[in-house]
């Protein structure tokens, strides 16, 4: 991702580094105000169709009957901008990752409306696959007329890292994600060279996004003390039952995404995507709605709180629901679900043994499905040790990810090539 930053090196390379400083600095708070702007949109949207319009209705909120006619309608109205809308709002989204290709402009504004749209509508996708896409294809368009002599490949790579900064809340995310991206190429000059403007790009994000929403990761779950030899062989288990339940997912997902194709129209495939959801939704409860991030919040806060098949039903459920609304054309990142999966994984094990802290329940839960659904080894570590904010994690995670990664590499990747196979 950032290799493009090294070919501005040379024998003096911070002298090639300081004009990419400000650069850097402006897509970074360009690119969280955009995603910070999206989320409160797709926000106050959500509220007026869960919260407004049923009480003004007299329907329930979250009744079975409300959910299934907005997760229908959703798929609707993200089917009419599909259909209709410039630019068809992308490529299919089961061949994106986090790692976007550049769209030309006209694409992005009905990327960014299904995207709200979705956000507000209750399927089971976070923000950060469109968002990133958005962001990219706009740095890159207005880079290129502004500073033309700055390679276009510099742009890209600014704007992916200021978003997964933004969208975390600190670039250390975003340096995990670009390491990896540089992992096994040939490099000119030294890394931090190479990561240099990235990194600044995504500090900016960070920070902005920070300055303006304050977002939080960490669950407030029960500290975790001096871990024993117990708490090693849970986040053992766990990471590696969740890493085997999130590969069922990934291995579903290239027939899922082929029966909803062999519809062939995004005005079939997107409403009958919405019903399932919907469908799903009654089945798992409100909880297991919308990208997760709030809910997440709702179940971690009572460990205790549900029994064991609840909280194995709603990882099931969400993992289902997940798997359908990346299937069928829903734009839509998949980390944020994942995480509710993995957290409702890890109370579930918490729920069956007590023993197991529900810190490392969590911890590891969102490890493996992470591990399975992403294949980001570095963000899965990440995002596990934040939700806990336990020092004393970091080192049960690190061994546990071990066995878990070797259930999931080499084995095809929850993303399509345009031919409909899977990546591996």
């Amino acid at each position: 991702m950032a290799q493009d930053t090294a070919q501005q090196a040379t024998a003096a390379p911070a002298r090639a580094l300081l004009p990419l400083i400000l650069p850097a600095l402006v897509v970074g708070v360009g690119a969280s105000l955009l995603l910070v702007g999206v989320s409160a949109a797709a926000e106050a949207l959500q509220h007026v169709l869960w919260q407004n319009l049923p009480d003004a209705l007299g329907i329930g909120r979250y009744s079975v009957l409300w959910t299934i006619v907005m997760l229908t309608a959703t798929g609707v109205a993200v089917g009419l901008v599909v259909w209709k809308v410039p630019g068809h709002a992308g490529p299919d989204p089961a061949t994106m990752s986090l790692d976007a290709p550049v769209l030309p402009p006209a694409v992005l504004p009905g990327l960014l409306l299904a995207t709200a749209l979705m956000l507000a509508g209750g399927p089971s996708l976070g923000p950060e696959n469109p968002i990133i896409a958005v962001n990219v294809g706009l740095a890159f368009w207005l880079g290129c007329r502004l500073l033309p002599r700055v390679p276009g490949g510099v742009w890209a790579a600014l704007a992916e890292a200021a978003t997964i900064g933004a969208l975390f809340g600190t670039p250390v995310a975003a340096a995990l994600v670009i390491s990896e991206a540089l992992a096994g190429r040939q490099l000119k000059g030294a890394l931090w060279d190479n990561v240099f403007a990235p990194l600044a790009a995504a500090a900016a994000g960070a920070v902005t996004t920070t300055l303006v929403a304050d977002p939080t990761f960490d669950l407030h779950l029960p500290a975790l003390g001096r871990p024993g030899w117990g708490d090693l062989l849970a986040a053992l288990v766990i990471a590696s039952a969740a890493a085997l339940l999130g590969m069922c997912a990934v291995r579903a997902f290239p027939y899922v995404h082929g029966g909803f194709a062999r519809l062939r129209h995004p005005m079939l495939a997107l409403p009958v995507g919405g019903l399932v959801l919907g469908l799903l939704g009654a089945l798992g409860g409100h909880l297991t709605l919308f990208k997760g991030l709030d809910e997440v919040g709702e179940i971690a806060a009572d460990p205790d709180g549900w029994t064991a098949g609840e909280f194995a039903t709603m990882a099931v459920v969400k993992l289902a629901a997940l798997l359908v609304a990346a299937s069928c054309g829903f734009r839509g990142g998949r980390i944020f679900p994942a995480v509710f999966v993995g957290v409702a994984f890890g109370l579930c094990a918490h729920a069956l043994v007590p023993a197991v802290h529900p810190a490392v329940g969590v911890a590891a839960g969102v490890l493996g499905i992470l591990l399975a659904i992403t294949r980001q080894g570095w963000v899965s570590l990440f995002t596990a040790a934040v939700l806990v904010s336990s020092p004393a994690i970091i080192a049960l995670l690190c061994i546990a990810s071990l066995p878990a990664w070797l259930l999931v590499t080499g084995r095809p990747q929850m993303q399509l090539r345009a031919d409909g196979t899977p990546v591996r």
